[in-house]
C-alpha cells in the first residue's frame, strides 16, 4: 500500500462513524482525494485545527487500489485563514467567505486529476486572506480567476455583438453569458458592469493575489460584479452554492 506525501488544501470535512471524520482534500500533485482521518472527531485528536476548509497543510495518506477513500496518515498545518479572524474586523464575514472559496475549488477540482493552475489559485488566495486582503475584493478576484481558469469567462475587450470597445462600460442581458456594450444591449435590461468594474478585471488578469492591495474596487463595482459572478457560477454549475445563500443570510 503506497504512501504519498503532499502539499494540499483541505476543502470540507463531514462526519464518519463515532470519532472518525472524511476529508476533502486538494493535493498539489495529485488532485482531490478522498480520505479517512481516524480519531479526528475526539476532543484530544491530533488533527486538531487543522482541517479547517482553506487550509494548507502537508498531508501523508495510503492509498489502495480501487478503493474510494485514502486513509490519512497525518496532516501539519502550514498556513490557515483562521489567522485573519484577528485582522479583518469582520470575522464573521471572512468565515462565510472561507466556505464560500472552499466550495468553489471542490465543484470545479477534478477527482484525482491535478490542476496545479487551481492549486496555485487557492494557495494565494489562502495566503491572501491570512494577510487580511479585503474580503470583498478577494471574492470578486477569485470569482473572476476561476471562471476564467474554466474557460467560460466573458470577454472583456470588446462586444461580441459589434465588435467595438467596452471601455466605456457593458451589459450582462438576461439569459445571456457575454457582455455586450450599451449599445448592443440597448433593451436596458441586464446586469450592468461600469467602467469601474471592468477596470478591476482588466487589473486582475495581470495581479498575483498578494498584491491586492493594488487593486481598486468600490461598493458599487462590487456589487455589479457579484452580481455577473453569481449568473455565471449559477449557469455553469447549474445549481446556488450553499455557502452563497449563507453569505447572502449573513448580509441581511
Amino acid at each position: 500500500m503506497p504512501v504519498y506525501t503532499s502539499e494540499a488544501l483541505i476543502l470540507r470535512t463531514y462526519k464518519l462513524g463515532e470519532a472518525d471524520r472524511i476529508v476533502v482534500f486538494l493535493t498539489r500533485d495529485r488532485g482531490k482525494k478522498r480520505g479517512v482521518a481516524k480519531g479526528a472527531r475526539r476532543a484530544k485528536s491530533r488533527y486538531t485545527g487543522a482541517l479547517e476548509p482553506m487550509t494548507r497543510a502537508g498531508v501523508a495518506y495510503y492509498e489502495r487500489e480501487l478503493r474510494d477513500l485514502v486513509r490519512i496518515n497525518y496532516v501539519e498545518t502550514q498556513r490557515s485563514p483562521l489567522s485573519a479572524i484577528g485582522i479583518d474586523a469582520d470575522g464573521g464575514s471572512v468565515l462565510g467567505h472561507v466556505g464560500y472559496f472552499a466550495e468553489l475549488i471542490d465543484e470545479w477540482a477534478p477527482e484525482a486529476h491535478a490542476d496545479e493552475r487551481l492549486y496555485r489559485l487557492g494557495s494565494a488566495v489562502v495566503d491572501a486572506l491570512s494577510d487580511g486582503a479585503p474580503i470583498e475584493r478577494l471574492a470578486r478576484y477569485f470569482e473572476y480567476w476561476i471562471l476564467r481558469l474554466q474557460g467560460v469567462y466573458p470577454a472583456l475587450s470588446v462586444c461580441p455583438g459589434c465588435g467595438g470597445s467596452l471601455e466605456g462600460g457593458a451589459v450582462m442581458p438576461p439569459r445571456e453569458h457575454m457582455f455586450l456594450c450599451r449599445r448592443c444591449a440597448s433593451s436596458g435590461h441586464g446586469t450592468d458592469i461600469g467602467a469601474d468594474a471592468l477596470r478591476f478585471l482588466r487589473a486582475s488578469g495581470r495581479t498575483a493575489p498578494e498584491r491586492m492591495d493594488t487593486l481598486v474596487l468600490d461598493a458599487r463595482a462590487s456589487r455589479e460584479l457579484e452580481t455577473a459572478h453569481r449568473r455565471l457560477l449559477n449557469t455553469h454549475l447549474e445549481k446556488e452554492l450553499k455557502s452563497v445563500r449563507v453569505l447572502r443570510e449573513m448580509a441581511r
